[in-house]
């Protein structure tokens, strides 16, 4: 097994690396801040190709590997601590690639060239004001009329309101079917019928959170991802390709926290010597850094085995796909945050600040914990079920 990186791959982290540090870092307390990324930064992400990468090239993506793709999120992970740039980013890649994937020609034409220009918003509406993960309690529903569906309900929670109404572009929305099963239907947030709502969040200000509201919205049946009433399924696929994403970020922020607080703890004198002579903290530093380079390298394995099978379409390593993908989304994020909040810890009251900037990282990181493509329990039960069988699934 060769864990070395072709001199292309390398490259290409390099430049993205270079991306984070003089594009990202700047302005990453302005993302904060004025809650948006500035259109400078989603040009230059065009410019490097980062927008939904993976793709393919016939209609404006890198056509890149899920590895190539998870070491960009790593990086940009790092760049932006706040991840609001990080979720953008992962947004792009995983549904841009199941758009890519499963959606029809018209509509890979029409919307993939705008969203990896930078023109065009692409995100994922699943969850909905009485549950995410529970499928059972969906109640927004499609029905056919002709050659469009009528859509009615509402989805909450969901990232990229804003932006989608600011740039253009839409949400892969998951719909209960009239005939049974489920409907995955591209639907532009301008769409006539849809009011929107914004929540405020703690963290990743930079990217909005809201709802989405479907009053009889007709969409094209064009816009559909996938076949009729086998929505779930390209939905669950999408899911397992952005949740490596996420923990990619995860990574790399949980890299950037431990620099940040080794580089402190070297210089900051406490009783006539550094910090870092103190095996209590010296000994912290150490078990961190050995938990996030096994977490980077399982992180690295769940992308290899979606470009051996997922992105290949072979479905007959399902399940250890979805125990790679369900492990690293269950351990990185909570290693994320523990790395920063120790780095705060050893700034001491300095680290409660926001000159310090490690606050950004935690109210960021916060986000993959609670939900943000799957919460950690719902990974615990993914994992359950691989494990054990389906019939050990919880209320079933």
């Amino acid at each position: 097994m060769d864990f070395s990186l072709s001199d292309e791959e390398r490259a290409f982290e390099e430049a993205v690396r270079r991306f984070g540090d003089k594009v990202l870092r700047p302005n990453e307390r302005k993302i904060d801040s004025e809650g948006r990324i500035p259109d400078l930064v989603l040009a230059e992400m065009a410019r490097l190709g980062l927008l939904a990468m993976p793709a393919p090239t016939e209609y404006g993506g890198m056509g890149a590997s899920a590895v190539l793709t998870e070491i960009a999120a790593e990086e940009i992970g790092r760049g932006d601590f706040s991840m609001a740039t990080a979720v953008f980013f992962l947004l792009e890649a995983g549904w841009g690639w199941i758009l890519g994937k499963r959606g029809t020609e018209t509509v890979k034409r029409r919307v993939l060239p705008e969203v990896t220009a930078g023109r065009a918003f692409l995100g994922i509406a699943t969850t909905e004001p009485t549950g995410g993960s529970d499928l059972a309690q969906m109640r927004t529903r499609s029905r056919r009329e002709g050659d469009e569906f009528v859509v009615r309900g509402e989805k909450a929670f969901l990232s990229g309101v804003e932006e989608a109404k600011r740039l253009g572009g839409g949400h892969l929305t998951l719909t209960r079917a009239e005939a049974g099963g489920f409907n995955f239907l591209y639907i532009p947030t301008n769409s006539p019928g849809i009011s929107t709502q914004k929540f405020e969040n703690m963290g990743r200000m930079g990217i909005s959170t809201g709802a989405i509201t479907y009053d009889d919205v007709r969409v094209p049946a064009e816009n559909l991802i996938g076949a009729e009433g086998h929505g779930f399924g390209c939905a669950m696929e999408g899911f397992s390709v952005a949740r490596t994403f996420v923990s990619a970020a995860c990574v790399g922020a949980a890299e950037r926290a431990l620099e940040i607080g080794a580089a402190y703890i070297k210089q900051r004198t406490a009783f006539g010597q550094p910090l870092a002579k103190f095996e209590g903290i010296q000994f912290e530093l150490v078990d961190l850094f050995c938990q996030v380079e096994a977490v980077k390298w399982q992180c690295r394995r769940a992308a290899w085995l979606l470009d051996a099978y997922t992105l290949r379409g072979d479905d007959s390593h399902r399940s250890e796909v979805d125990q790679a993908v369900a492990a690293v989304k269950l351990t990185a994020p909570p290693l994320a945050f523990e790395c920063v909040k120790r780095a705060m810890m050893w700034h001491g009251a300095a680290g409660y600040t926001k000159d310090v900037g490690l606050e950004l990282g935690l109210r960021g990181v916060m986000s993959y914990m609670v939900g943000a493509e799957g919460g950690l329990n719902i990974m615990r039960i993914i994992l359950g079920r691989e494990l054990l069988g389906p019939e050990f699934l919880p209320y079933t």
